[in-house]
């Protein structure tokens, strides 16, 4: 990936989008050619993984990969209009741009077809995307028996991570004039995540 100086994060900010990005794409090269699956997963920084898992149907996860596979994971995106910087109204030498964060997590795929392995990674997943709601979804909230026949509908999937490439495309390079444009337009567009983004990683 190519990332200047001003859009590569520091270490914390990769691991806080791995530990609260949404779905990621699953991309693996197999004999046949490339093949994606988008998955939510759960980070483990604690052994450097991602957790995830596939319908048992989608035999993306019986196919042979070649090399590492990628996960490529997003933070929040957004068209940038050029009306936005104070700097068109000073010289006109502007253009439109898109600002995104995302990172490409580069490992080794291991499937694990165990449903014991494989519910761990449901309430991993569940615990984190329902926490905070006033009423939590838990996996015990459903039928045991109902649980079960899920799980054996689905397998997991583990990435150990060998290397990370990130960006963080966020404005920084602008005059702090532009930048301010650019979260005001982004908020009035209604994009509070994207401004949130761009304000929170300013120079």
């Amino acid at each position: 990936m190519y990332v200047p100086k001003h859009f590569a994060p520091d270490d914390d900010a990769v691991q806080e989008l791995l530990a609260s990005h949404g779905a990621a794409d699953l991309i693996t090269m197999t004999p046949d050619g490339l093949v994606a699956t988008m998955l939510p997963f759960s980070y483990d920084r604690s052994r450097n993984v991602l957790l995830g898992h596939v319908a048992r149907n989608n035999d993306h996860w019986q196919r042979e990969v070649i090399g590492d596979a990628l996960v490529i994971m997003r933070g929040p995106n957004a068209y940038v209009s050029p009306t936005w910087y104070a700097s068109k109204q000073e010289h006109g030498r502007v253009v439109p741009t898109w600002n995104y964060v995302t990172a490409h997590v580069y490992g080794e795929l291991t499937v694990h077809d165990d449903a014991a392995w494989v519910e761990d990674v449901v309430r991993r997943l569940s615990d984190l995307h329902e926490l905070g709601r006033a009423h939590p979804w838990s996996v015990d909230d459903a039928p045991e028996k109902y649980v079960q026949g899920q799980l054996r509908a689905i397998v997991g999937v583990e990435l150990a991570i060998h290397r990370i490439e990130a960006k963080f495309k966020l404005s920084q390079n602008r005059p702090d004039a532009d930048i301010d444009g650019v979260i005001d337009g982004l908020r009035a567009d209604g994009d509070d995540r994207s401004a949130d983004a761009v304000a929170r990683h300013r120079p």
